[in-house]
């Protein structure tokens, strides 16, 4: 009754193979759309700015490489963070050794910076996978936390060996700065959200995307049919590494404004993103769009329901936070190991039969 499908035909593979195939979902996807572009920009305030939609937007983007590499590809990863500090200090650099180039830019070549890292250190999975390759990605995280620690020109020899972020506009915009504007910062990160999730859901629709998961599934049994794993393994490294640079960079660009690399980007920031693609779904572009939701809105729910409804201490919410979280990822996996995504999957087709059971 709420979800049906009679009268939607389609006579073309085009129209067949489309990503939303069902009219109801096109249309749905069309006022999220149009919400988010022309009705959210006017009513948002800095308050739903910092607190909820731009962590949303640069955590999606984040859970959505890291999903490309982990969900698609099956290369575990456990150095999103330090990943993240490339786009950061890169974006860093590039924003204080040339200012006439176009911030939009910077966050471009920040995340080709950050995928040819990223490539770098993905080396070793052409020889180990499971648990190695999560510890060599582990101490790629240490290292590159130590480095932007330790190297005085990543933060320009500053006395503090903290980055600020200078003020820059986009069409005479203020995009970064104290006096940027919350609707600005919102559109701005949304455009690179949405540009990315379409590159991300054509990628892993199209070839590519098969061979990645070929890879994931069984990798000698893809090799014996002629995918390459050499490329197949460098191509999900480094796109992954793209869209972590990108997030990192405007995590610090546009959101923080002032970044520490240890505090910011610590092996927290990792866990916390392998988390997001865990609860939201592996292998699931909207899986990485409902992990990085659920992650940013429980602990604003559970400071507005248990700071201020009922007055608990700030560190005792912190700490329940913190049990529900784990919580939450052991059932999932023992649960549901295709997290929030299948339980959208599986409420889509409650609502194709409902009301009846067969």
């Amino acid at each position: 009754m709420f979800y049906r499908e009679a009268g939607d035909f389609k006579t073309t593979y085009k129209d067949d193979n489309q990503t939303f195939p069902i009219k109801f979902d096109r249309y749905r996807y069309y006022a999220v759309m149009f919400a988010a572009f022309a009705v959210i920009p006017f009513l948002i305030n800095d308050y739903w700015v910092n607190a909820i939609f731009l962590p949303f937007l640069i955590y999606a983007i984040a859970a959505l490489g890291l999903n490309i590499l982990v969900g698609y590809c099956g290369q575990v990863s456990l150095g999103t963070g330090g990943f993240m500090a490339v786009g950061a200090y890169a974006c860093y650099k590039l924003m204080t050794g040339f200012p006439e180039i176009n911030l939009f830019f910077h966050i471009i070549i920040s995340g080709g910076i950050t995928a040819f890292v990223c490539v770098l250190f993905g080396l070793p999975s052409l020889r180990i996978k499971g648990f190695y390759l999560a510890v060599a990605t582990l101490a790629a995280q240490f290292f590159l936390v130590w480095l932007f620690n330790r190297v005085p020109w990543f933060y320009n020899y500053s006395a503090s060996g903290q980055i600020n972020s200078p003020e820059r506009s986009l069409f005479d915009i203020t995009i970064t700065g104290p006096n940027a504007d919350a609707w600005a910062k919102y559109l701005f990160c949304l455009v690179f959200l949405t540009v990315l999730a379409l590159i991300a859901r054509n990628l892993t629709r199209g070839t590519i995307g098969r061979t990645w998961m070929a890879i994931r599934d069984m990798d000698i049994a893809a090799e014996i049919i002629g995918v390459n794993p050499l490329k197949a393994k460098i191509s999900a490294f480094a796109i992954s590494g793209f869209f972590v640079g990108v997030s990192g960079a405007l995590f610090f660009s546009v959101y923080l404004g002032a970044v520490e690399v240890g505090e910011v980007f610590g092996i927290n920031k990792s866990f916390l993103v392998l988390f997001m693609i865990i609860i939201g779904g592996l292998g699931s572009i909207f899986g990485s769009f409902a992990g990085a939701a659920f992650l940013v809105l429980l602990p604003v729910l559970l400071k507005n329901v248990l700071v201020g409804g009922l007055g608990w201490p700030t560190d005792l919410a912190a700490h329940l936070e913190f049990l529900i979280i784990g919580a939450l990822i052991v059932i999932f996996l023992i649960a549901e190991p295709h997290g929030l995504a299948q339980l959208w999957r599986v409420a889509k087709e409650k609502l194709r039969l409902w009301p009846f059971p067969h």
